[in-house]
């Protein structure tokens, strides 16, 4: 028999040391991690395209917005953050 899951299972579980979250502990952070990566090569692909003045702006901005977004999420979905000394 498997044994029973959580009824709230964090997709982000705390790290052991430190303040945050460590790796994403279902396929859903999975996913969130893997669309963070996509859209920053994309942008990072836009940057190539754009002119010379506003393509480091533009990109700076992009990847805020996106980091503001996976941070975002993982307050949400995440095991709440505290400084954690290892226990």
């Amino acid at each position: 028999m498997e044994p029973a899951k959580p009824e709230h299972a964090y997709w982000f579980p705390a790290r052991r040391y430190g303040w945050g979250w460590g790796a994403p502990a279902t396929w859903q952070g999975w996913a969130v991690l893997l669309g963070h990566a996509v859209l920053l090569v994309g942008g990072a692909a836009v940057y190539f395209l754009l002119p010379a003045g506003w393509a480091t702006a533009a990109f700076a901005s992009w990847a805020l917005v996106l980091t503001i977004g996976v941070v975002g999420v993982c307050l949400w979905k995440g095991e709440p953050p505290r400084w954690r000394w290892g226990d």
